[in-house]
């Protein structure tokens, strides 16, 4: 993990942690693509390209900005999509792992 990152993310609860480092192995075993982690914004982002998918951590939850989330909405019935397009899941819901490899792939494949 990017040094950055891991600083980062150290100082959210266990219980966020595990789902960002979940979140984080979805993303590089979603597809063949090189990938580039780093900060952006202050956020944990991840590259393959022009392309990306940024990880934003809160207290309770996790935003997922990738551009295919929203072609993915069927999938993702019970997790809220913010107006702009990021998914929200919950320290207490399961994480959508199958649709989620679809996201990642689709939005840093491209």
């Amino acid at each position: 993990m990017n040094e950055q990152v891991e600083m980062y993310i150290e100082k959210y609860s266990a219980e966020v942690v595990v789902m960002f480092k979940t979140l984080r192995r979805l993303i590089y075993d979603s597809g063949s693509f090189e990938l580039t982690e780093k900060m952006w914004a202050k956020l944990p982002s991840y590259y393959s390209g022009e392309n990306f998918v940024r990880l934003i951590p809160f207290k309770d939850h996790i935003n997922i900005e990738a551009q295919a989330v929203i072609t993915h909405k069927e999938e993702l019935i019970g997790y809220k999509i913010t107006p702009r397009g990021m998914l929200q899941i919950y320290v207490d819901q399961s994480i959508p792992s199958d649709a989620l490899k679809q996201v990642f792939e689709e939005t840093l494949g491209r």
